[in-house]
Order: C-alpha cells, then sequence, then structure tokens
C-alpha cells in the first residue's frame, strides 16, 4: 500500500475516532436531559418512543395548541389528505405536513414495534395484526405512528403514564 494512502487511512481512522468520543459525550447529556424530564420519562414507556424520541417530542411539543390528538397527527403530517366534495369524501396519500424530524422518529419507531410484532407476543395489540394482514407493512407503519402520536398528545395532556391496550 502506498505511504499516501496509509497516512490518508489514518487520518480518516483518527477523525472516526474523534467523531465517535464526541457522539458518545452528547448521548450522555441528551440521557441526562431525558432522565431529568418527567413529561420526557413518561412517554418514553411508549412502546417504539425510546429516550431520543420522547425527549424531541417533550421539548418541541407544545400540546396546548392543539384542540384535539387529530390536529396534533395533523400537525405532524399523518393524516390523509383530504378531497372532498359535494357530501363525497376522498381521502388521499399522508400529506406529510408539520415537522419532518417528528414525524420521522414516530414512523421509524412505529416500524421497529411491527418488526416484532408476532400473532404469540402478549405485547403485540390484535389492531396492529389485524392491519398487518391486509394492508403494507409501511402503510401500516404510518398508521401506527399516527395511533403513537395521538397516545402522546394524549399523555401530554392528561399528565397521566402509559397504560397498554388489554388484550382482547
Amino acid at each position: 500500500m502506498p505511504a499516501a494512502a496509509k497516512q490518508a487511512i489514518a487520518l480518516l481512522s483518527r477523525e472516526a475516532e474523534r467523531i465517535e468520543i464526541r457522539l458518545r459525550a452528547i448521548e450522555a447529556e441528551l440521557m441526562q436531559q431525558h432522565k431529568a424530564n418527567p413529561v420526557s420519562r413518561r412517554l418514553a414507556a411508549i412502546p417504539g418512543i425510546g429516550p431520543i424520541g420522547a425527549l424531541n417530542l417533550a421539548l418541541r411539543v407544545d400540546q396546548t395548541q392543539f384542540a384535539s390528538a387529530r390536529h396534533f397527527a395533523a400537525w405532524l403530517g399523518l393524516v390523509p389528505r383530504e378531497c372532498s366534495t359535494a357530501g363525497r369524501q376522498r381521502l388521499g396519500g399522508i400529506s406529510r405536513a408539520g415537522d419532518e424530524r417528528l414525524r420521522q422518529l414516530l414512523v421509524l419507531g412505529a416500524t421497529a414495534v411491527i418488526q416484532h410484532a408476532k400473532p404469540g407476543r402478549p405485547a403485540t395489540s390484535q389492531w396492529l395484526l389485524n392491519l398487518l394482514s391486509h394492508k403494507p407493512r409501511k402503510l401500516a407503519a404510518v398508521a401506527l405512528a399516527n395511533k403513537m402520536a395521538r397516545i402522546v398528545w394524549a399523555m401530554m395532556t392528561s399528565g397521566k403514564t402509559y397504560r397498554p391496550a388489554p388484550a382482547a
């Protein structure tokens, strides 16, 4: 291997190590903020929402500006666009309006929940299994993210902790 290539690889290796150290420090700081924020700790109990997602939601969302959970989900861009006329309701694709980062975190968390969804597992809801039986996985992920957003709004406005739906 040429000497110039060895130098370049060594330089890249040192840079990667420096970035790794910085990322660990940032992650430790975020975890400290998460543990200090009671809303963030409550939201992290929702399946599919981890500490970083919960902290993002707790710090960036003012739940009082939304009249309902539906308005919050619409603000995130997790509801279908409506193209209705003459009393005939037509729902289009997901609007993707609102905060892209929060929507991305919720959809990513929903995808993780779907990945572990199995009929025999007690944590898997029957609603999700029914949805997955007749809809594509990505569409189900957006639907689950919409449901998670509504749960987040309800928990933030009521101050209550997450209670999983009882098994049917």
